[in-house]
C-alpha cells in the first residue's frame, strides 16, 4: 500500500490558509474522482500543506491509500 496524489491545490499568501483551502477542497470531494477517492481510500485521505516557492503561497495535496485495482482505476479515469 503506498500513497498517491490524488489532488492538489495553490492557495494565496493568506492569514489562514488551512480555512482557505476547505472550500475548494470540499468542491473537489464533490466531483466524481473525490467521492470515488473517500469510498475506496483504504484508510482516510491525508493532507498535506507545503511552500510555493514560485507563488509565495501554499500548495495542498491530498494524499490517498487505495488498493492497486481501484488506484489503476482512479489514474484511468482521473487522470
Amino acid at each position: 500500500m503506498k500513497g498517491i496524489l490524488v489532488y492538489s491545490v495553490l492557495m494565496g499568501d493568506v492569514e489562514d490558509p488551512d480555512l482557505f483551502v476547505a472550500d475548494p477542497i470540499w468542491k473537489w470531494q464533490q466531483t466524481d474522482a473525490g467521492k470515488f477517492v473517500m469510498e475506496k481510500s483504504i484508510e482516510p485521505p491525508i493532507w498535506q500543506r507545503n511552500l510555493d516557492e514560485q507563488g509565495y503561497g501554499w500548495k495542498y495535496s491530498i494524499i490517498a491509500y487505495l488498493s492497486e485495482h481501484d488506484e489503476t482505476f482512479f489514474r484511468l479515469k482521473f487522470k
